[in-house]
């Protein structure tokens, strides 16, 4: 049918107006809980206040913005539940903000699982995070240093990712899965720059390194104990190494910020694929880290900034898949929101990932971007 000017014209208003009728009877978008939002900078303001002090509680582990039982945003304190004094902790009273005390176990590292020769680790999946690849190999994979050997243990983490500075392409980890062997200890090794970074890591392959493949080489970046990051790299061996992650595939190249109840995932070494929510904003967390495979503490660093995701009963995070990258719960191209090193058996820890890309430009003179489309 043929329509003159002024009927194409009227039927243009009505399907407009049709349109906004029906967006107004619409449900209304949830609102983006984030840093920029007025309920969250409202708690934000009372963590500043009483963060310094409360770490400095007996048993407190650590601060952040998150949602009480009514989803509304609160101040959430982190309790160590096996402190003799855990229960009877008193939280303060902010004026108009929720305060809920949340008890777990405390925070650490979870990069470096410990198995001992002829033993190994790995687990069941459809898609073998443990498993040898043919190269070039996927990465959200088991690997690690290849001297990862020591106390009579050996120790692997995640290869999580990629991202390039100044045109040079590397292996986005964890300063703890690749480089925290800085004593002459068990194995009579310090980490290097220079030194082989194999997939799969050492636990997976009952100790022997042979029984691994060389993909890269470290790149140390001393991120720890002095910065706000835990993040490893290893110049990765050109051809040896895909941008894909198993069972995400190809990233975005683009990031986003976090916000609570974002629904995210991650790949890595122990768990695999899975999924959860962000459950805490600018968090202050205290993390235990190890000097070597099966050392003893060598410091607890106290994080600020932190993303918090639930975590419970280790199902989203465990020991060994530090390093992961943690991004948003999209089919394809996901953007990555942060790098996954810590946590507890009800928690898990993220850098932002804008942070850690700020500190390896810093570090190696130049911009870091994610390998992505």
């Amino acid at each position: 049918m043929l329509f003159t000017t002024s009927r194409r014209a009227i039927l243009t208003v009505l399907v407009l107006t049709a349109s906004a009728f029906f967006n107004l009877n619409a449900a209304p978008a949830p609102e983006l809980l984030d840093n920029t939002h007025a309920s969250v900078r409202a708690v934000m303001a009372l963590q500043n206040k009483v963060t310094l002090d409360l770490m400095k509680t007996r048993g407190v582990l650590g601060t952040a913005v998150g949602l009480d039982q009514n989803g509304a945003a609160a101040l959430v304190i982190y309790v160590d539940q096996n402190d003799a004094n855990a229960r009877a902790f008193q939280a303060p009273v902010g004026a108009g903000v929720p305060v809920k005390v949340e008890l777990t176990d405390k925070f650490r590292a979870f990069g470096k699982p410990a198995g001992k020769p002829g033993g190994g680790g790995g687990t069941t999946t459809p898609v073998s995070h443990t498993a040898r690849q043919s190269l070039p190999i996927q990465l959200g994979t088991s690997g690690g240093w290849r001297y990862d050997l020591a106390n009579g243990y050996c120790c692997g983490g995640t290869l999580g990712s990629m991202i390039q500075v100044n045109g040079v392409q590397y292996i986005l980890s964890n300063y703890h899965v690749l480089e925290s062997d800085i004593v002459l200890g068990g194995n009579s090794y310090i980490a290097a720059t220079g030194n082989p970074v194999v997939q799969p890591g050492l636990i997976d392959v009952s100790c022997n390194a042979a029984n691994s493949q060389d993909v890269a080489t470290l790149r140390k970046m001393n991120s720890l104990p002095n910065y706000n990051v835990d993040v490893g790299l290893a110049q990765v061996t050109p051809g040896y190494v895909s941008p894909s992650i198993l069972e995400i595939g190809s990233i975005s190249g683009q990031t986003v910020g976090a916000s609570l109840n974002q629904p995210v995932k991650k790949s890595g070494r122990t768990t695999a694929l899975t999924h959860s929510k962000i459950s805490g904003l600018n968090a202050t967390i205290s993390v235990t880290y190890d000097n070597e495979c099966a050392g003893g503490t060598a410091f607890t660093k106290t994080f600020t900034g932190q993303i918090v995701i639930a975590n419970s009963n280790s199902a989203f995070l465990a020991g060994g898949d530090s390093g992961s990258l943690l991004v948003e719960d999209a089919a394809t191209n996901p953007r990555a929101v942060g790098l996954l090193y810590a946590g507890s058996s009800s928690t898990a820890i993220a850098n932002p990932i804008t942070e850690v890309l700020s500190f390896i430009g810093s570090q190696l003179g130049g911009v870091a971007t994610m390998v992505g489309n």
